[in-house]
């Protein structure tokens, strides 16, 4: 008995170690502005972090980040078609303040790929700037040039998880993609896009509204004063049994 409790020790000490090295690894691997690490961002705003372990990111001198994002672990974030190439003088890719990828999410920008600010992404959006042709039937579609068109994503929108936005997609404000949508072509503002390829499911306009009507109540916004603790003392009350 003695045996197994010591193995059941040291099992328990050597998981809180392992846990609590890997909790060190992601605060001390985070990047921010003060913290670049290795990389070297044409602009990394303030309050702005990198998730530790980072995907591949490579181009960061065309990149520019706005303030207080939030990218997620393992997000491919990428200039040009390869490292090492010269892009010229202007930014390539840029997000917006505020803009938030979901882990795991890629974002590639082979030319122009601009995130609007206040644009939150689910895991696992894939936004790119290029698509792979496949004129000649000839030859392995891989090895055939690529075809690239801007990306613009306005502000304000929701992406969900797994989204994918192909080359030329141009999106308006307050734009909501559904989890697993293929967006390509242009989406209006307000609008509501879901499938493969995305079809606008749901608008809004001033004078109707949203169409079709929404099917869930409206939101009660939270009173003004109300603090934090208030709330979680709401969170924490029993519902009433009558």
């Amino acid at each position: 008995m003695g045996v197994a409790r010591n193995r059941n020790t040291f099992s328990s000490l050597t998981s809180r170690a392992l846990h609590a090295g890997w909790q060190w690894m992601q605060r001390a691997g985070a990047v921010t502005a003060e913290r670049p690490g290795k990389l070297r961002f044409r602009r990394i705003g303030t309050g702005t972090r990198l998730a530790f372990p980072q995907g591949a990111v490579f181009g960061e001198p065309w990149i520019e980040l706005g303030n207080h994002c939030i990218i997620g672990e393992q997000v491919t974030l990428t200039a040009g078609m390869m490292p090492d190439l010269d892009l010229g003088p202007d930014p390539i890719l840029t997000l917006g303040d505020g803009v938030v990828l979901g882990r795991g999410s890629h974002v590639i920008a082979d030319t122009r790929v601009t995130v609007g600010s206040d644009t939150y992404c689910g895991p696992y959006v894939y936004i790119t700037s290029t698509n792979h042709s496949y004129d000649d039937p000839h030859e392995p579609v891989g090895k055939q040039w690529p075809r690239t068109a801007p990306v613009v994503i306005g502000p304000g929108c929701w992406l969900g998880t797994g989204a994918v936005i192909l080359p030329g997609a141009r999106l308006g404000r307050n734009v909501v993609v559904a989890a697993g949508a293929v967006v390509r072509g242009e989406v209006p503002d307000h609008a509501v896009v879901a499938g493969a390829p995305a079809r606008i499911v749901r608008s809004w306009d001033a004078e109707n509204g949203w169409q079709p009507p929404l099917r869930t109540p409206a939101p009660v916004p939270i009173p003004e004063g109300v603090t934090p603790e208030q709330l979680l003392a709401l969170g924490s009350l029993e519902p009433d049994a009558s």
